[in-house]
């Protein structure tokens, strides 16, 4: 361990995690794991490292931004895995690690000599995931996969955007990050099995397949009743008002999610002629007559502003909030609360701010540990822990197997 840095905590704390990853579904999971207190070391590329180093501006420092979001808490080495020396240090640290996450195109780990049969058969307790656009078997297994691609196969572009409007890519890399989060929950799943099993197993995690998991309920419907669900903009396919409304001086976006909430929302706007409308009367009426209804609400809404509708509408019970750009989203009192918010101290980017984890478990608090890492902070720390010499050491940077 680095001197300078705290020792490991957390319900984690022992679990070595080797991240062959780059980009963003591999990097964003182990970061759960280093969070949660596992000991991540992170392997890159001694050229160019993890991708994202280079997918800037904005920078931060020196620093891609893109790369600082999602690396904190591991220690950075870089190799070159297509060097016999390199494979073999990658091979030493699989011998020694938990969990190995990779995120290559199907079969190039295996051309690498760092498959899963390779690694296992060194390590048997090893839990392996491997990320990819499409998952290891399929038509389309050998396909280069991206997180767009993945959002307009598995349907979601489908039903994001104006109902009259184009479809739209969700504006963050909702593929990639539900990826990450699939292959968290298959690998601890995994290692709970080991306990009883003794042995390892090979997490398969597509981009594709987790965007088909999220379908859920629009698939649902669609199985029910053969109609193609369809872009609504804002507002929810079953359940009316629920969306984002005009008011006096902007949008709310307002979640009347039952008949309840209904019977107090029409008359705190005035409208309490509407409660027993037949046409409104209750949610399945709405949704058959939204277009009736939205209009209804938002001349009635054009009488005050959203702060104070939201403010009134709360103090109902009645779900309600403003549609925050990012700069206001970060400093919500709420968020701020949650420590959602964290920094730490970069050796060349100076002060960094990055998200926080929303798990928040009793008896342990996510800290910045460390930041991330600069590319192959860490070589010649963990070259050593595998019984490398300095001199050692020295002959494989000199050669470019390390940096």
């Amino acid at each position: 361990m680095d001197a300078d840095a705290p020792p490991p905590s957390g319900p984690l704390a022992g679990l070595r995690v080797l991240d062959l990853s780059r980009i963003l579904s591999g990097p964003f999971a182990t970061m759960i794991f280093a969070d949660l207190g596992a000991e991540v070391i992170k392997l890159e590329n001694p050229l160019t490292g993890d991708d994202t180093r280079q997918w800037a501006p904005p920078y931060q420092g020196d620093q891609s931004a893109y790369f600082l979001a999602v690396n904190r808490n591991k220690r950075g080495i870089a190799v070159d895995l297509k060097s016999e020396q390199g494979r073999d240090i990658a091979l030493r640290l699989a011998e020694h690690a938990d969990v190995v996450v990779e995120n290559f195109r199907p079969g190039t780990a295996a051309r690498l000599g760092l498959g899963y049969d390779e690694l296992t058969a060194r390590n048997p307790r090893l839990i392996y995931a491997s990320i990819s656009g499409f998952g290891q078997t399929g038509p389309y297994a050998a396909q280069p996969g991206y997180d767009a691609i993945a959002q307009a196969l598995g349907g979601l572009m489908s039903v994001t955007g104006e109902t009259d409007g184009e479809p739209v890519r969700v504006g963050n890399s909702a593929a990639d990050i539900g990826a990450a989060m699939w292959a968290v929950i298959g690998i601890l799943a995994a290692l709970h099995a080991r306990d009883t099993t003794g042995h390892g197993d090979w997490i398969d995690i597509s981009l594709l397949d987790g965007q088909i998991a999220w379908l859920t309920y629009l698939a649902g419907g669609y199985f029910a009743s053969g109609e193609v669900p369809r872009r609504y903009g804002s507002a929810h396919p079953s359940i009316v008002p629920y969306q984002a409304l005009r008011t006096g001086d902007g949008h709310l976006m307002v979640a009347v999610g039952n008949d309840t909430l209904w019977r107090r929302f029409a008359p705190l706007l005035g409208l309490p002629e509407l409660v027993d409308d037949p046409r409104f009367a209750t949610n399945p009426d709405r949704v058959i007559h939204r277009g009736e209804l939205i209009p209804l609400i938002e001349a009635a809404l054009a009488a005050r502003g959203s702060a104070e509708w939201a403010d009134a509408l709360s103090q109902v019970g009645i779900p309600a909030g403003a549609i925050n750009n990012v700069d206001a989203a970060l400093v919500h009192p709420q968020v701020q609360a949650r420590d959602m918010v964290l920094t730490a101290e970069h050796p060349t980017a100076g002060t960094l701010r990055m998200t926080g984890s929303p798990i928040k478990l009793s008896h342990h608090t996510t800290t910045v540990r460390r930041p991330p890492p600069t590319l192959g902070e860490h070589t010649d720390e963990v070259l050593g822990e595998l019984g490398y010499s300095a001199a050692d050491i020295a002959a494989l940077r000199d050669s470019g197997v390390v940096r």
